[in-house]
């Protein structure tokens, strides 16, 4: 199946999972979908990532599941066969770039500097990820945004419920959660209530700034 990207630019947070044991796995997964998450990457240095992402893929057609911290083709191509449908890393390479692009692979590549930037987003990169999104804040999207009004930035890293409006509001098109509500002491103890009602946060306030986004537009129209 094909990355929805539609459906990501209109619910667009991605769950990061890193650490995650098999025999969490359902529990883990199932809390996410719940929560209200579509979107969910299993991290390459997770053990047995490989067959997590394939149980993802396999088992739960209602998610899109992704492999995050990608750093090379060889992992790239691995993940793509075992079912993932997108791929995320905290750099850009051109090596990944290139296959992502030549096989019609959703790419959301890490960068941080304006150069950087560009390049991933000139490579072909569907989001550029900004890793970490906590040491620049929010107001360095609205600065980026400045020139690149065009490139389509992703948050990752230090985005809570308390700053999720102020990064979409300086320009994030998308945001990810990831080991503040994955923690291993939440995975290995099973604590998927907590996750479930964490991400339901989350979800409440990214739907709540879209929703007051759009009734501010119908009332200026």
């Amino acid at each position: 199946m094909a990355f929805d990207l539609p459906r990501f630019e209109s619910e667009p947070v991605i769950g990061i999972i890193r650490g995650v044991k098999e025999e969490s796995l359902e529990g883990v997964v199932e809390a996410s979908i719940s929560g209200g998450l579509r979107f969910l990457e299993i991290t390459l240095n997770t053990p047995n990532c490989f067959s997590l992402i394939k149980i993802i893929s396999k088992n739960y057609p209602q998610l899109q599941i992704g492999a995050g911290t990608v750093l090379s083709v060889e992992e790239a191509k691995r993940a793509c066969a075992e079912g993932a449908q997108f791929i995320v890393a905290p750099n850009f390479d051109s090596g990944v770039a290139s296959y992502c692009r030549d096989n019609n692979i959703t790419y959301f590549p890490g960068a941080l500097t304006p150069t950087e930037i560009q390049t991933a987003w000139e490579a072909g990169a569907t989001m550029v990820k900004i890793f970490p999104a906590s040491q620049m804040g929010p107001n360095y999207f609205k600065q980026v945004k400045g020139p690149f009004d065009k490139i389509k930035l992703m948050a990752v890293g230090g985005v809570n419920p308390t700053n999720i409006k102020d990064y979409l509001g300086a320009g994030a098109d998308a945001v990810a959660l990831g080991g503040s509500i994955y923690s291993m002491q939440r995975m290995e103890n099973k604590m998927f209530q907590e996750i479930q009602k964490d991400i339901e946060e989350f979800m409440f306030e990214v739907k709540n700034f879209y929703s007051k986004i759009s009734s501010e537009g119908l009332k200026n129209r």
